[in-house]
């Protein structure tokens, strides 16, 4: 099959759907609930604890084993799941738009913790669909529709849910976001099959300690889980300083809207298509190494911005190499994540890889505001440059491994 019609299968256009469904909830008990409650008054140190919600993202991989090791009686092993953690989406967000977070706090706060571990879960199921169906060759394109939908997603329950909320109540908005869940379901449901001969965990000890001894026991796996931690650590630094980095150079905030969150966005999702499509093309491991370079090259280009003459055209340059560079990276990344998965275990090793993914996000880039202070935004940049490189040099011994994962179960 050609590159175009592989772009344009149906397989792909699942992909960007199942993507939306992901994305969608997450901004609903985030930034738009926060917005929401700071429109009805709730105290700012009560908002910021909401953000205790998110919990069940990071723990997900704790119930992975149960989605692996039990299969409902309708649409298979994953898609089943997928129905029913949709519809359980759309019932709690429209629950959670018939209260009021003035006055029922706590049952708000209750609310999005369900929609956090419906949504989490779903996530947990649709990676898992995702690897199943897609061979090897098509799991970058795959991952990147995925991604590119999962980003849409949160621009309608971001942007547009606050557009929205100037012109109809909160509790409206809430309520038209639970029916944009609605064709996720319909959709799931024409979605192809999964793979029908892979072999379910027999018990749940199985699907609990298969996963990791499956892992575990191939060589360089210690080497893999490395490689995960710091392929994108770089990026991440940075990118958690773009914003005050940018305002603190003389940029404003319209600058910012326009230029790095508009036209940055557009440059992300374009560098998930282009890095999804050359990997048609190109192996993982190629694109793994050119699109590692191409992410530490664009952190660099940040540190000449500070000493150009301000100008909105060098500000969006810098920014759409920068976006376009990690879309690609991120597109790679993911691919291999899913490459690394036994189909026997596909849900509880991709959980348990992605909460790995979210530790630089989290940890790593905590200190980056301490480290633009003491250095500087010109060697700050340069430092988030160089912290790249190890993850990039890990590369070496791992393509000296054979291909780490079966096909089926043992």
């Amino acid at each position: 099959m050609s590159t175009f019609k592989k772009f344009f299968s149906y397989r792909m256009f699942i992909m960007l759907l199942t993507g939306y469904s992901a994305g969608l909830p997450l901004l609903l008990i985030g930034s738009t609930l926060q917005a929401w409650m700071k429109n009805d008054g709730v105290d700012l140190t009560a908002i910021g604890f909401f953000s205790l919600v998110g919990i069940p993202y990071t723990l997900k991989f704790l119930w992975a084993p149960l989605l692996d090791r039990y299969q409902l009686p309708f649409l298979g092993r994953r898609r089943g799941w997928m129905v029913v953690f949709q519809a359980l989406l759309a019932v709690s967000i429209w629950g959670l738009s018939l209260l009021n977070p003035q006055h029922d706090l706590t049952l708000v706060a209750i609310f999005a913790f369900i929609i956090a571990f419906f949504s989490a879960s779903q996530d947990v199921v649709l990676d898992a669909y995702r690897r199943e169906i897609l061979p090897d060759e098509e799991l970058g394109l795959g991952s990147s529709l995925y991604v590119n939908g999962y980003r849409l997603a949160m621009l309608v329950s971001g942007a547009f849910a606050l557009y929205l909320a100037d012109q109809i109540p909160w509790s409206s908005v809430y309520q038209w976001m639970a029916l944009l869940m609605l064709p996720s379901i319909a959709f799931t449901f024409i979605a192809p099959k999964e793979i029908h001969h892979i072999e379910i965990p027999a018990n749940l000890k199985v699907a609990v300690l298969g996963p990791l001894m499956d892992f575990f026991n191939r060589k360089g796996a210690w080497l893999m889980l490395l490689f995960i931690l710091l392929y994108k650590v770089g990026d991440s630094m940075a990118s958690n300083m773009t914003t005050p980095f940018i305002l603190d150079i003389g940029y404003s905030k319209t600058d910012i809207a326009t230029v790095a969150k508009t036209f940055g966005m557009i440059a992300t999702i374009a560098g998930g298509l282009l890095g999804g499509a050359l990997m048609l093309r190109y192996s993982i491991k190629w694109s793994m190494v050119t699109f590692g370079i191409l992410q530490a090259v664009s952190t660099l280009g940040f540190a000449f911005l500070p000493s150009m003459e301000k100008a909105i055209p060098s500000l969006a340059a810098i920014i759409a190499f920068e976006n376009l560079a990690s879309g690609m990276g991120t597109a790679a990344y993911a691919a291999y994540m899913a490459s690394l998965t036994n189909r026997q275990f596909t849900a509880t090793q991709y959980a348990l890889l992605t909460a790995l993914m979210g530790i630089p996000r989290v940890i790593l880039a905590s200190p980056t505001g301490w480290m633009s202070k003491v250095l500087g935004w010109e060697m700050f940049f340069v430092v988030c440059t160089v912290v790249a490189l190890p993850g990039l040099l890990l590369l070496i011994p791992l393509f000296r491994l054979e291909k780490p994962v079966a096909k089926s179960a043992s």
